[in-house]
């Protein structure tokens, strides 16, 4: 603590303080305007960089021609199929018909009083096409419910399960229901049983031919309602493409049309077949994909508008009176210069087909430098020169990539807003580093006042203690008639 002021009676802290606040101000505030400035400059630059590195993977997404590769498979009724295709199917219409889908097969086994009934040992030996599962019934697992989890654990990773099905009224009693998720023709269950001692041999089955029943699961035995019945046939699928007939053991058919993939749903009703009616099958490029795409690509060009906008911007303030708020890059000869290339390349004709600009995909400049598409228009470019709106688009020549090159030197690694955000960064360093020049400064003048001013009021203090020695020293002389000072 400085005691200051004791001689000359001086506030020496408040001169000292007031000359420091003048020294310390301009210079402080203008490290202050710096910083504000600089800061706001880098915050800028950085959504400016988000927003062409947004557009950039629009461009990208656009400029490769795996897009325009993709098919789509529309079905007129997906009531009965679905459809997907691959780059490599054709485009083109085909006639579907769904007469039945493929099927596993399910039998339900004769019928026991209960779950707990004890059956016997042995050995069953489950058939499931070429599958055969053997399960071992021992003395430890002769209950109804004993067998159904030993061919659950046989049949697990073979496609077999096992449930039990009690009938309430107790007339089926109950039974082991077999269910196989082998569909197709000659997958049907077959039970045979081996070594039977007790009841087990009761769990034998064999089906009936498939095709003698019409492929309908014949009814209960009303002399034995506990007798085993199939509840489904194995079978294929029967369907026609173009008029052809064709089966398949999965309701799941890759090979019939290159590239495509049916799904087949729910079979067409008899009188349906009858009549011969059948769907329609639509294979096409994906204009649904590439219209997306190009609708992405107009949202980021017109987001990177609004945010140049919003950064370049000079907003009146407090009417004409007020001052004007500038954004941080107004002026900014980088963002004038990147938008400059853009819209010089987006105005540049290209080729001789009838897609040589923007404008001939419904794609058109607003008053406001947005762009806007005429989705009719472009639908119409689609449909009728999807080839030629690929080669406009793609390739290292095309509109994308074009756009592509000249956006890279902005945002790449050591590219011109990288190195402009570096100066910021250095910039704000050096505000940092005179702001410690600045305090050492001041520290040092602060110190070399309070000296001077100490110094100073140590002088004065002895000149008046001089002025009061020698006044009362004169007043003591003799004839020296003393002087009334308010006169």
């Amino acid at each position: 603590m400085n005691i200051t002021g004791i001689g000359s009676g001086l506030d020496i802290n408040s001169m000292v303080k007031a000359i420091m606040d003048a020294e310390r101000a301009p210079k402080a505030a203008s490290l202050s305007r710096l910083e504000s400035k600089t800061t706001a400059q880098f915050s800028a630059l950085g959504q400016f960089r988000s927003a062409i590195s947004d557009f950039q993977t629009a461009l990208k997404n656009l400029n490769d021609s795996a897009l325009f590769q993709k098919r789509t498979a529309t079905s007129s009724n997906t009531d009965y199929f679905t459809a997907t295709a691959t780059s490599s199917a054709a485009a083109g219409n085909y006639s579907v018909q769904v007469f039945n889908l493929a099927q596993s097969s399910k039998v339900a086994l004769a019928g026991f009083d209960s779950a707990t009934t004890q059956v016997g040992t042995g050995e069953l030996n489950i058939t499931v096409g070429d599958e055969v599962i053997n399960v071992q019934i021992g003395e430890d697992k002769q209950s109804l419910s004993a067998i159904r989890d030993a061919i659950n654990a046989a049949g697990a990773d073979k496609g077999l399960s096992a449930a039990i099905v009690n009938d309430p009224s107790g007339v089926g009693g109950a039974r082991i229901v077999l269910t196989s998720t082998n569909s197709g023709s000659g997958k049907d269950i077959q039970v045979e049983v081996a070594n039977a001692t007790g009841d087990l041999g009761r769990l034998a089955f064999t089906p009936p031919d498939p095709t003698a029943t019409n492929y309908q699961p014949p009814a209960a035995d009303p002399d034995d309602p506990r007798a085993a019945r199939v509840i489904s046939f194995a079978r294929d699928a029967s369907f026609a493409v173009d008029g052809l007939l064709m089966s398949s053991a999965s309701n799941t058919i890759d090979d019939v049309i290159e590239g495509v993939s049916l799904t087949l749903k729910k079979p067409q009703s008899a009188e349906d077949i009858a009549n011969a009616n059948t769907f329609n099958l639509a294979v096409a490029e994906d204009r649904a994909g590439v219209k997306a795409n190009l609708q992405k690509f107009v949202d980021a060009y017109n987001k990177l508008i609004d945010t140049t906008n919003s950064l370049t911007r000079v907003t009146q303030v407090g009417g004409d009176s007020g001052t004007p708020l500038a954004g941080p890059l107004v002026g900014d000869a980088t963002v004038r210069s990147f938008l400059s290339a853009m819209r010089t390349e987006l105005g540049n004709a290209q080729g001789s087909g009838d897609i040589r600009i923007l404008a001939d995909l419904g794609i058109t400049t607003k008053q406001d430098g947005k762009l806007e598409i005429d989705s009719d228009k472009l639908d119409q470019a689609l449909e009728r020169n999807f080839d030629q709106v690929q080669g406009f688009l793609t390739g290292e020549k095309g509109l994308m990539g074009r756009l592509e090159a000249r956006a890279e030197p902005y945002i790449q690694t050591g590219g011109i807003l990288e190195q402009r955000t570096k100066s910021l960064q250095t910039t704000l360093k050096n505000i940092d580093k005179q702001r410690e020049d600045l305090d050492r400064r001041m520290s040092a003048m602060e110190t070399r006042l309070f000296a001077q001013f100490n110094a100073m009021d140590m002088l004065v203090g002895q000149l008046s203690q001089t002025s009061q020695y020698l006044e009362n020293q004169l007043s003591n002389l003799p004839g020296v008639v003393r002087q009334d000072r308010k006169r």
